[in-house]
C-alpha cells in the first residue's frame, strides 16, 4: 500500500521523485489552480503559459509532464487537469480532485515519493486527494514478473512499482480534522484495494475455500466474528440455493458470516454479497466471449467483506454483519438442471429454468439468514445482472429497495463519495413473469427488465418488515478498458466506499 503523509513542507522546498500540481480549464487557456502558487513562481509566474505551449488545456484527467525549473528540490512537475474553473465562491468538486490525484498516482508508477499540491480547502478535499492517490497507485502484479524456470537466465518483465509514497502539501497535519481524514481515507482505500485484489485473482487460486480463508484471517486480525459454514452444514442446514449452484462444481461451496460489534451500537446493518468465485454459467453454459472475465462475479462478496473490515478499523458505532455468498458455478454430472426444482433455506421452492441466474439463488439463501438477525436494514450487492449493464452501462450500479427513502439515501450517498448510481423501481406486474407450475416461484421471468426481476425475485427472501435494498453493480465492478482517474483496469472494488459512507450514516443517525 502507497504510503500517505500529511507535510508541512512548501512545495518549492520538499524533496520528491515528482511534484503534482493542479491546472484547470480557463476561457483563455490553462489557469494554475490553487497549492501550486510556490510552483507557479520557481517557474517566474509563467507555468500557465509553459503548460499551454506544450498543449496543455486543462481538461479533466489531462496529463502533462515538465523539467522543474533551478528553484525546485523535484525534478519533475505534473500537471494534472482539473476541469473547468469553479463558479465563483465555488470549490472544485471532490470527485474531480479524487479523479485528478488517481490519475497522477497512476502517471507516477515506479516513482518513490510524489508531493501533492492540489487544492485542499477543507478536510473533505483532503480525504478525496488522499484516497484518489491511494486509489490510482493501485496496481495488481502478484502473477507478474516471476523468474522463468524453462529458461532459468530469462525472467517476466518486472512491471512498475506503484509510486511509493504520497505527501500532501497545504493540509494541516496538527489539525484534527485533516488528520482524521487522511486517516479514514487510508482505511478506505486500502479496503476498496482488498477488494480490487480479491476480484482480479484467477479463480483457481480464489476458490469459496480460498475465499472463506482470507474473510477468517482478516477478521482475526481484526476483531471481527467469524462463522463458515462448509458443504455438510450447507447441506443439513436446508440452504438449497447455495448447494444448488455449488454442488456441480469439485470446489464446493461456502457460506460466511462476519460480525462487527460496537458496544454503544444503537442499529445494525447487514451486509450481503454475492460470491461466484467463477461462473460458467452451469448447465445453462455461458457462449464463447462472454465467460473470460467471470472471475469477477464475487465482487459483490469482495464489496461486503472490505466493507466490514473498514468498519472494524474506524471503530464504528454500529454492528455491521457481513455474509458471504460464496459457490462456483460449473457444468457435470452433479450440477443442477433446468427443470430441477430446488427448496431455499426460506422453504420456498424454486423452479431453475436457468441456471446461469444462479446469484439470485445464492443470495436468496443469504437474504434470509440475514434476516434471522433482524437488524434495521438489508443490503445485497452482486454484479447480478447483464439488464442492468444494459440499462445503465458500465459505470454506474442500479440500486433497488422496499423502501423508497432508503433507496434514495444509497442513492446520494453513493454519489457524494463519488460512485455513480441510479434509482431502479420494482414493477409489481413483473412478479407474475415468475410464476412456476411447478414450484413457489421461477427463477426468471419476461427478459425486458430483468434487472428488475431478478430484485423482484430477491425481495422475496427478505424477512417480513425489514428495509432492504440491493445494489446490482454488475456494470462498474469489473473494469475491461483503459484506467481512467483512479479507476484501473480489472476489479474497481464498486461499492465498498457505499457501503462504509451508509455504516458512517448509521452510525451517527445522519441517514436521510
Amino acid at each position: 500500500m502507497t504510503a500517505l503523509t500529511l507535510s508541512t513542507a512548501g512545495a518549492a522546498t520538499l524533496r520528491a521523485d515528482a511534484l503534482v500540481v493542479g491546472v484547470a480549464k480557463g476561457p483563455k487557456g490553462p489557469i494554475v489552480a490553487a497549492g501550486a502558487e510556490a510552483v507557479d513562481k520557481a517557474y517566474d509566474g509563467k507555468l500557465a503559459g509553459v503548460l499551454d505551449a506544450l498543449g496543455a488545456s486543462g481538461a479533466e484527467g489531462e496529463i502533462t509532464k515538465l523539467p522543474a525549473p533551478a528553484g525546485l528540490k523535484v525534478p519533475v512537475v505534473l500537471a494534472v487537469g482539473l476541469g473547468s474553473v469553479p463558479e465563483k465562491d465555488e470549490s472544485f468538486d471532490e470527485e474531480v480532485l479524487r479523479r485528478a490525484a488517481g490519475a497522477a498516482a497512476r502517471a507516477l508508477h515506479g516513482t518513490k515519493k510524489a508531493a501533492f499540491a492540489l487544492p485542499l480547502e477543507d478536510a473533505s478535499a483532503v480525504t478525496a486527494v488522499a484516497e484518489g492517490a491511494l486509489l490510482g497507485a493501485y496496481a495488481f502484479t502478484a502473477y507478474q514478473g516471476g523468474e522463468n524456470k524453462v529458461r532459468k537466465e530469462a525472467k517476466g518483465a518486472a512491471p512498475k512499482a506503484p509510486l511509493a509514497e504520497v505527501a500532501l502539501l497545504g493540509a494541516k497535519p496538527r489539525d484534527k480534522e485533516h488528520k482524521a481524514a487522511i486517516e479514514r481515507a487510508a482505511v478506505v482505500a486500502a479496503e476498496v484495494n482488498v477488494a480490487r485484489d480479491l476480484v482480479n485473482t484467477p479463480p483457481n487460486d480464489l476458490t469459496p475455500e480460498a475465499f472463506a480463508a482470507v474473510a477468517s484471517a482478516a477478521a482475526k486480525e481484526n476483531g471481527i466474528k467469524v462463522q463458515v459454514l462448509d458443504e455438510k452444514a450447507l447441506l443439513k442446514g436446508g440452504y438449497g440455493g447455495i448447494m444448488g449452484v455449488g454442488k456441480g462444481s469439485e470446489n464446493l461451496p461456502r457460506l460466511v458470516k462476519l460480525t462487527y460489534t460496537h458496544p454503544k451500537a444503537e442499529k445494525t446493518l447487514a451486509f450481503v454479497g454475492k460470491g461466484i468465485t467463477y461462473d460458467s454459467g452451469g448447465i445453462s453454459l455461458k457462449p464463447a466471449g462472454h465467460n473470460e472475465t467471470m472471475k469477477c462475479d464475487m465482487a459483490g462478496a469482495a464489496a461486503v467483506f472490505a466493507s466490514v473490515v473498514a468498519a472494524a478499523k474506524l471503530g464504528l458505532r454500529v454492528n455491521v454483519t457481513g455474509w458471504l455468498a460464496l459457490a462456483e458455478n460449473m457444468p457435470s454430472g452433479s450440477a443442477t438442471k433446468p427443470g430441477d426444482v430446488l427448496r431455499m433455506y426460506s422453504g420456498k421452492t424454486v423452479e431453475v429454468l436457468n441456471t446461469d441466474a444462479e446469484g439470485r439463488l445464492v443470495l436468496g439463501d443469504a437474504l434470509t439468514k440475514a434476516s434471522e438477525d433482524n437488524p434495521d436494514a438489508i443490503v445485497d450487492v452482486a454484479t447480478l445482472t447483464g439488464a442492468m449493464v444494459l440499462a445503465l452501462g458500465d459505470r454506474t450500479f442500479g440500486i433497488m429497495s422496499n423502501d423508497d427513502a432508503f433507496r434514495t439515501s444509497i442513492h446520494e450517498i453513493a454519489e457524494e463519495v463519488g460512485e455513480s448510481s441510479w434509482p431502479m423501481p420494482l414493477p409489481a406486474e413483473l412478479r407474475k413473469t415468475m410464476d412456476s407450475p411447478t414450484a413457489d416461484i421461477a427463477n426468471m421471468g419476461v427478459r425486458m427488465g430483468g434487472g428488475l426481476v431478478a430484485g423482484l425475485f430477491l425481495q422475496e427472501f427478505v424477512g417480513e418488515g425489514i428495509t432492504w435494498a440491493h445494489l446490482d453493480i454488475a456494470g462498474p465492478a469489473f473494469h475491461e478498458g483503459a484506467p481512467h482517474g483512479y479507476t484501473p483496469k480489472g476489479g474497481t472494488g464498486s461499492a465498498v466506499r457505499t457501503l462504509v459512507r451508509l455504516a458512517e450514516r448509521t452510525a451517527t443517525g445522519d441517514l436521510g
